[in-house]
C-alpha cells in the first residue's frame, strides 16, 4: 500500500494519530479501547473522505493487535494487523450494505457472530453505507446488535444518519466526523507535496482545500492530478490549477459586477458567456455572485491573512476599489434580485437564459432609479388605494357595491379616455386587466383576476405572487404582450410575500358581504314567512334597479 501511486490510498492513516481533524473523537477510542471499554458497536458519520472506513480499521487493529492499543504495529506488522490491513482476515469482515441490502446477507453475519474468534480476541463487523440496508435486514440485526457475544464488535458507517432506524441508533455509540477545517488541510497537503517532490503555488493549494469541501480523500485526489499536471521545472499556479479542476476565477464575477454598475452590457455579457463557457450551472454561478456580493459589502472587514482561502491578494484588491464606485444599497439591490432568480430558476425550463435575463435586470437597474420619484409616487398611491380597500371592508355591503361599481366604472373611463390619446398607457393593475379584455386575451385576464396576488405595480415593473393554478407560461405570454401593447420592455418578479388578495377573491367577498347584509334585512324575513326553508344562492344587481 505504501507503494501506491494514488496518494488518498499511499497516506491512509494507520493508527488513530494519523488522523486529522478528528482529534478528539481519536482521543475518546483510543481511551475506551486503552481501559477495555468499547461499546458493542460503534457508528460513525461524516461526508465523504473524512476517515469513517480508516477510523473503523484502526479500532479493528486496535482490538486485535498482539501489542496493544499503545504499541500498535507501524512497520513489522503483526498477524493480525497484517491480515486487517490487507482486508483478508478471517475474524474481520468489511461489507459494502449498498452491494448486499438483502436479509440473507444479515443472516449470514448472524451466523459469523454465532462461534468465537479464531485467531484475534474479538469478531469485528465493518459495515460501509449502512444506510442502504433493507429495512427487514436493519431490524434482524437489532437483537444481537443489543446484546452481542463478548468477542464480537460493531462498526457501522454512514454518510446519511437519517435514514437508519431509530431503534438501530439507540444501541450504538455514535461519532460525527467532522469537515476537516481549511487551515488544518493546507498545512497537511503542504507536507505531503514536500515528502513527494512537488512544486505547486500556495494559492493552487488553497483552491484545491475549497474545491475539497472538507474531504481529505477529495483533498489528496485533487492533489494527485495537480501533480501529474506539474513539471520539475516550473510550479503549479493557480490559474493553471483553475483549468485543471474546471474552476472558474471569482475575479471575473468581480469585472461583471463592475460593467453591470456601468450598464456596459455588451462587456458584461461577454464576461458571462466566458464564465457559462466552462460548463458553470446557473445555480452554482448565481451563488458565487452572492459570495462575491457579501465580501464586497463588508471588504473593509475581511483580513487578508496568508490562509485565506475566500480570497486571494488579485480579488481583495478588485473588491477594494470596486467598492469604493459602489453604495451599500446598490449592493443590497442586486443582492436581492439574485435571491429571486435563484427562485426563478425553479420554475424556468432555460436556466442559461433566466440567468442572461437577470444580468439585464441588473444593468437597467440605473433606469429604474432615475424614475425613483415617480415610483415612489405610485407606491404611495398604493398604499393608499390598500388603506382605501381596508376601510370599504369594514363597511356594510350595500356601500361596496356600490363603490366597487363606481370605481370600476371609473377606471374603465379613464382608460378609454387614455387610450384615445396613447397605446402605452398602463399605470395601475386595473388598467393591466382592462387592456386584457380590450384586447380579447381571456387566458390571461382569467390568470390576473384568478391566480395573481399583486405586491407592487409600478412603471415597467410588476411585482406578484401566485397559486399552484398558475399556468407555467403566463409569465413569459404576459411580458410579451406587454411588450407589443407598451413597445417597453416589462419586468415581471415573483415575491414570497403573500400579496393582495386577488380580484376574484375580492369580488367574492363583496358578494358574500351583500348576501349576508340580505339576511338581515326586513324583505327577507317577510319572504321567510311564506318559504321557511328558503336559501340564498346569489344576488345580483339589475342596472335598471
Amino acid at each position: 500500500m505504501k507503494n501506491s501511486k494514488v496518494l488518498a490510498l499511499k497516506y491512509r492513516p494507520s493508527k488513530l494519530q494519523d488522523l486529522i481533524g478528528q482529534e478528539v473523537i481519536a482521543k475518546t477510542i483510543f481511551n475506551s479501547i486503552k481501559l477495555d471499554k468499547t461499546p458493542n458497536a460503534f457508528l460513525f458519520h461524516g461526508i465523504r473522505g473524512v476517515g469513517k472506513t480508516s477510523i473503523a480499521r484502526i479500532i479493528a487493529k486496535s482490538l486485535n493487535c498482539k501489542n496493544g492499543i499503545e504499541k500498535l504495529c507501524e512497520e513489522d506488522l503483526c498477524e493480525n494487523c497484517d491480515g486487517i490491513s490487507n482486508s483478508n482476515h478471517l475474524d474481520v469482515i468489511e461489507q459494502d450494505c449498498a452491494t448486499a441490502t438483502g436479509i440473507d446477507s444479515v443472516r449470514d453475519l448472524i451466523e459469523f457472530c454465532r462461534y468465537p474468534p479464531t485467531s484475534s480476541k474479538y469478531k469485528i463487523l465493518i459495515l460501509d453505507e449502512i444506510q442502504a440496508m433493507s429495512k427487514a435486514g436493519a431490524q434482524s440485526l437489532l437483537k444481537i446488535l443489543e446484546e452481542p457475544p463478548s468477542y464480537v464488535k460493531f462498526i457501522f458507517c454512514t454518510t446519511e444518519i437519517k435514514k437508519i432506524l431509530v431503534t438501530m441508533l439507540s444501541r450504538c455509540s455514535r461519532f460525527d466526523l467532522s469537515r476537516v477545517k481549511s487551515e488544518i488541510l493546507f498545512d497537511y497537503l503542504k507536507e505531503i507535496i514536500k515528502k513527494e517532490n512537488g512544486k505547486i503555488d500556495d494559492d493552487a493549494v488553497k483552491l484545491i482545500c475549497k474545491c475539497s469541501e472538507g474531504s481529505v480523500r477529495d483533498a489528496l485526489s485533487l492533489l494527485d492530478r495537480a501533480m501529474l499536471s506539474s513539471s520539475n521545472e516550473k510550479s503549479l499556479d493557480l490559474k493553471t490549477a483553475q483549468n485543471i479542476f474546471g474552476h472558474f476565477d471569482k475575479s471575473q464575477i468581480i469585472k461583471l459586477i463592475e460593467h453591470i454598475s456601468k450598464g456596459q452590457v455588451e462587456e458584461a455579457l461577454n464576461v458571462y458567456k466566458l464564465i457559462n463557457s466552462k460548463g458553470i450551472e446557473p445555480g452554482i454561478f448565481l451563488n458565487d455572485f452572492l459570495e462575491i456580493l457579501y465580501y464586497l459589502k463588508n471588504i473593509s472587514s475581511i483580513n487578508l491573512e496568508g490562509k485565506n482561502f475566500n480570497l486571494n491578494n488579485s480579488e481583495y484588491e478588485l473588491l477594494k476599489n470596486l467598492n469604493k464606485s459602489l453604495d451599500v444599497q446598490t449592493i443590497l439591490v442586486y443582492w436581492q434580485f439574485t435571491i429571486n432568480t435563484l427562485d426563478e430558476l425553479k420554475i424556468v425550463s432555460n436556466q442559461d437564459i433566466s440567468t442572461e435575463m437577470f444580468l439585464h435586470r441588473l444593468m437597467h437597474l440605473n433606469e429604474f432609479q432615475d424614475d425613483k420619484l415617480n415610483r415612489t409616487e405610485n407606491e404611495n398611491k398604493e398604499s393608499e388605494n390598500k388603506s382605501n380597500f381596508n376601510h370599504i371592508s369594514s363597511q356594510k355591503p350595500t356601500n361596496i357595491i356600490d363603490q366597487l361599481k363606481y370605481t370600476t366604472q371609473k377606471d374603465e373611463e379613464e382608460f378609454e379616455k387614455n387610450q384615445e390619446n396613447s397605446l402605452n398607457n398602463i399605470k395601475s393593475f386595473q388598467d393591466l386587466v382592462i387592456t386584457c379584455s380590450k384586447n380579447k386575451e381571456y387566458n390571461l385576464k382569467y390568470e390576473l383576476e384568478t391566480n395573481v396576488n399583486l405586491v407592487s405595480f409600478q412603471k415597467n415593473f410588476i411585482e406578484i405572487s401566485f397559486n399552484e393554478n398558475l399556468k407555467k407560461d403566463f409569465i413569459k405570454n404576459l411580458s410579451a404582450k406587454l411588450f407589443e401593447w407598451t413597445n417597453e420592455r416589462w419586468i415581471i418578479s415573483l415575491s414570497k410575500e403573500k400579496g393582495q388578495f386577488t380580484l376574484k377573491e375580492i369580488k367574492n367577498k363583496f358578494k358574500q358581504s351583500n348576501k349576508n347584509d340580505f339576511k338581515e334585512s326586513k324583505e327577507f324575513e317577510k319572504i321567510k314567512t311564506f318559504f321557511d326553508d328558503i336559501q340564498i344562492m346569489d344576488l345580483e344587481k339589475k342596472e335598471n334597479d
